[in-house]
């Protein structure tokens, strides 16, 4: 797994997380990634970046509504995060961690502008998710998805998930979920 480092996104002066390997991004995109904690500034960008992708491959279901709607109350408030990336100082992804257990977060509401697909930016999204679930205690990263998101799931192996049996879910389009054990828990 690549290190994590943190540093400062210099055209924003914040503290950032920027979860790719230096060595292997070009400095181009490396230099032009941030991984931001959400605030209640990004809450348009949460909500309208996750719409977008739903509506590109699927319909808004009741789920998304209470995630989407009330980040505040439904992810934060129950002790997940969200986390917000931006790409050549514009916010263009969003990832966030639901705590759904004591040792337990699902990664959910992934979603990258189509413009800026295929950068990296899904990957250091994940990672930040991982990182961020290691640092909070969990011993367990869950994740629902579908098939038909190749590049999704190609991604979700990439960053080392693995296929479990699907439960009952409240989601009509999931037909997958992932799993990815975090330190010595089995």
């Amino acid at each position: 797994m690549p290190p994590l480092f943190v540093r400062y996104c210099l055209a924003r002066k914040e503290r950032i997380i920027l979860l790719v390997n230096p060595r292997k991004m070009s400095s181009a995109i490396k230099d032009s990634i941030c991984i931001l904690s959400y605030t209640s500034e990004h809450y348009n960008f949460f909500r309208q970046l996750n719409y977008d992708w739903i509506t590109r491959y699927f319909h808004v279901e009741e789920a998304d509504h209470h995630a989407l709607d009330d980040p505040d109350q439904y992810i934060l408030g129950k002790g997940g995060f969200i986390f917000m990336a931006t790409y050549q100082h514009e916010i263009v992804g969003t990832c966030a961690l639901i705590k759904t257990g004591p040792f337990v977060f699902e990664l959910a509401k992934m979603a990258v502008s189509e413009k800026v697909q295929g950068k990296g930016i899904g990957y250091a999204l994940g990672m930040a998710c991982i990182e961020q679930a290691r640092a909070a205690g969990a011993k367990k990263v869950e994740l629902l998805s579908n098939t038909i998101l190749q590049p999704a799931i190609y991604l979700y192996k990439k960053l080392g998930f693995t296929e479990v049996p699907l439960p009952v879910t409240e989601y009509e389009r999931a037909n997958i979920k992932m799993e990815l054990a975090i330190g010595n828990w089995q």
